[in-house]
């Protein structure tokens, strides 16, 4: 990829991700649109512009007109959303979500348009409906400026898009440090994709949903004995912040305290030394030899199961609560897993023994599914 000049190659790079917003009490209370307006200030007088919403967002566009586009001028910002085809029954439903999205924020256009959650059964359902073709209709009306997909599956699956879609103007990835060499999430390797399809990138979970802010001890040792100073979640967006060929870096921000500790880590952004990026080579080391479920996302079980249960999805985000202790964060990622991608749950699980028949890793599935059941259910 060309690094000299690209599309959002002079947006700030922080963005402000509108999946976590501040609740008034907890997760499920209405949102403290006090403190989001407060946030949204902070983060526009510090120069950045760059917010990322998405029609699934419970919420989250709704807010995001009251605290920004009721607010600020419009072409003093970027807004993005996305349009899930997969959650609507009907191609025309699907079609109608831009134009809810639309109503809802008010923004009268949106400067960065995804297709969201590209990827496996996913997929087909954007293809079925033709969604390509109807999104680059509204895109020549002046609805989008720009026109992209966001992905949570392999390299594989990345690369096959974009060569079937070159008109795709850029990528959402999830890449963080914890992931780079993941066999599930293969950071590195879709970044590399992005980078040979000569395709920007929006950057999505820097902080793999908090969880690089709870480390296990001996991880943060090894950062802090480099540089005691900055937050440990700093680490993290300065790693996503060196990486070349971004538009800008997604941080879910979900209080004034952490606006603030994003908003001075992107302030002057310095990109990690050499010494730095050791450390966080060790802390992965560190975070890798807590003992986890040895799976490595190969899918066979999925094919076994007849109750279509989660279980690679489900393994994944019981070993993000054995790493990073970040019990939210997990259940989240729980519920994403499962009802978010049509899947079982661990309770739906039948002890019919066919996954563990063909688990390359021996896992005793049907023990860490009960497991799980007592800690997510």
């Amino acid at each position: 990829m060309d690094f000299g000049e690209y599309l959002g190659r002079d947006i700030p790079k922080l963005g402000f991700g509108l999946m976590r917003l501040p609740r008034v009490d907890g997760m499920g209370s209405p949102v403290d649109m006090p403190q989001l307006k407060e946030m949204v200030d902070l983060f526009m007088e510090a120069g950045f512009t760059y917010f990322d919403t998405a029609y699934g967002y419970e919420d989250s566009e709704v807010s995001i007109k009251e605290a920004l586009v009721d607010r600020y001028p419009r072409e003093s910002y970027q807004l993005a959303t996305k349009l899930p085809a997969w959650r609507s029954n009907t191609r025309e439903g699907a079609e109608a979500m831009i134009y809810e999205s639309l109503e809802r924020t008010g923004a009268g256009y949106f400067d960065y348009y995804l297709l969201h959650n590209i990827g496996a059964a996913r997929g087909a359902v954007f293809d079925n409906y033709d969604t390509w073709s109807f999104l680059a209709e509204r895109k020549a009306e002046g609805l989008i400026k720009h026109l992209g997909f966001s992905l949570h599956d392999t390299a594989e699956v990345l690369d096959t898009v974009l060569t079937e879609h070159p008109e795709m103007e850029f990528v959402q990835l999830q890449l963080n440090y914890a992931d780079w060499e993941s066999h599930s999430v293969q950071s590195r390797l879709c970044y590399e994709t992005a980078q040979r399809h000569n395709k920007p990138i929006v950057l999505m979970e820097p902080v793999k949903g908090g969880n690089l802010v709870t480390l296990p001890p001996a991880a943060v040792a090894e950062l802090t004995a480099v540089d005691p100073v900055p937050s440990i979640a700093s680490w993290a967006l300065r790693y996503a912040g060196s990486l070349k060929g971004l538009i800008t870096v997604l941080s879910g921000m979900s209080n004034l305290e952490q606006m603030r500790d994003n908003i001075a880590t992107f302030t002057d952004f310095k990109p990690l030394t050499t010494e730095e990026r050791a450390a966080i080579g060790r802390a992965v080391i560190e975070i890798e030899k807590v003992p986890t479920v040895p799976c490595t996302s190969c899918a066979y079980c999925l094919d076994a199961c007849s109750e279509n249960i989660a279980i690679p999805g489900i393994f994944e985000t019981m070993n993000d609560l054995t790493l990073y202790g970040n019990k939210g964060g997990a259940s989240f990622g729980y519920f994403w897993q499962t009802k978010g991608h049509n899947r079982g749950r661990a309770s739906d699980c039948i002890q019919c023994g066919s996954c563990e028949a063909v688990c390359p890793q021996e896992i005793a599935i049907i023990d860490e599914l009960e497991r799980a059941v007592g800690i997510f259910e």
